[in-house]
């Protein structure tokens, strides 16, 4: 069996679980955030008293952080009295961050477990070995009347990375890479995982990067075989016991795919789809209005250090904004202690509270009809970031850090190198 059959037997009871069964699995933890009221709406139509598990459930409040909007200030305030009704034990508030970022801060996540949230970039977790996965309201409503959720055991596809990336370079540009090859529908409905001397390489960060983006092909959720590194990271958080598993060496894979990225250039997906990519050298260096490095995929601390990297003692471009949000307040805590958002505020960066902002074109940097932007979020489609007449370009934090210094689609790399 594969490592992920191997948590879903776990958790669902049985022996042994193939690829196309179907099983009743407990989940472990249960994330809802501020997008969804629904859970609750569906939890209290579907006949919900009290939630099975209180201890297994969180919320975060972190797509509309702080709230823009009377709605999004009104869904926030009944999450909050339904949380503290229900005597359930995380919620993660406005001054806290993404969910995906928090939740293995906070030590909540660990390998082998099985994370259900209503977030599609659930896949993130299988950085630390974990099953996660995204689901709708009325699924995360199921979670919390009965602690289970019924999935298909999902056919594994193995992506094998080697080559030691250039200087400029990061996960971002990998997985760009990769969706690029491969499309968005290589993997509906089939796992991920991820291997090879480059990903063993890769900070926890770069491999989160990795996972996260695993939904853009359409996975169902995403693995890397924990090691040394993941250990080392989760035990700094966590004080409990887990199981971890590994995969047979018999195992088959559905489809297996190499990957050498040592002459890989910085990665561009252009309008309006995630998997129409190419290296910087072959796109038309367009001007860009703004420039956003936060999100799930680009707000980390290793993501600022790289933009500061870039931009520290120069000013950004006049007619660029640079909209800079740390994926969470540990993160913000961080790049306030080594001097990173001071720099980019003498840069001419934006700074917004951490949370998801302009990703989900809500607030906090939206776009204007006929706007260009460059982001390191995972999305690009028309309409993600605000105006459906907006080009959304998706790179690294290097590149984009490196075109709010030009104004317009820029390389990293000569920055980088010039400074080192």
């Amino acid at each position: 069996m594969h490592a992920i059959e191997k948590i879903l037997a776990r958790a669902s009871g049985n022996e042994r679980v193939a690829a196309g069964e179907i099983v009743t699995a407990k989940v472990d933890m249960a994330e809802v955030n501020d997008l969804y009221l629904q859970v609750v709406k569906s939890f209290k139509e579907m006949g919900g008293q009290k939630v099975k598990h209180p201890d297994k459930v969180c919320f975060v409040l972190d797509h509309y952080a702080p709230a823009p909007t009377i709605q999004s200030a009104t869904n926030q305030k009944a999450m909050r009295e339904f949380v503290q009704e229900q005597g359930i034990k995380y919620l993660f508030d406005i001054n806290e961050g993404v969910c995906h970022q928090v939740m293995p801060e906070a030590g909540i996540v660990f390998p082998g477990m099985v994370l259900v949230a209503t977030d599609s970039h659930t896949t993130t977790h299988g950085a630390f070995g974990a099953f996660g996965t995204g689901v709708g309201a009325t699924d995360l409503a199921t979670i919390l009347i009965s602690g289970e959720l019924w999935f298909r055991v999902p056919e594994v596809i193995k992506i094998q990375i080697d080559g030691i990336p250039q200087k400029g370079t990061s996960a971002k540009d990998i997985v760009l890479h990769i969706i690029g090859k491969l499309g968005p529908s290589i993997a509906v409905y089939k796992a991920i995982e991820y291997c090879g001397s480059t990903v063993e390489n890769m900070s926890i960060d770069e491999r989160m990067v990795l996972c996260n983006m695993a939904v853009e092909m359409g996975a169902k959720t995403s693995y890397i075989q924990p090691d040394d590194k993941t250990m080392r990271y989760i035990k700094s958080k966590i004080d409990r016991e887990f199981e971890i598993f590994t995969t047979d060496k018999d195992y088959k894979y559905a489809k297996e795919y190499y990957f050498n990225v040592a002459d890989l250039t910085p990665q561009v997906a252009k309008p309006d789809n995630i998997d129409d990519v190419d290296g910087i050298d072959n796109v038309d260096k367009v001007e860009v209005h703004q420039a956003f490095i936060g999100t799930c995929t680009g707000g980390r601390l290793e993501d600022i250090e790289v933009a500061v990297q870039i931009l520290k003692g120069k000013t950004i471009n006049p007619r660029t904004r640079l909209v800079v949000i740390p994926a969470s307040k540990g993160v913000y805590l961080q790049a306030v202690q080594k001097g990173y958002i001071e720099e980019l505020i003498k840069a001419g960066a934006t700074i917004s509270a951490p949370g998801c902002g302009p990703c989900l074109g809500a607030h906090q940097g939206v776009l204007a009809p006929g706007e260009y932007c460059v982001t390191t979020s995972s999305r690009n489609f028309p309409g993600r970031m605000g105006s459906t007449e907006a080009k959304i370009f998706c790179v690294s934090p290097a590149t984009a850090a490196a075109t709010a210094l030009e104004g317009r689609l820029a390389d990293p790399r000569k920055y980088i190198l010039m400074e080192e």
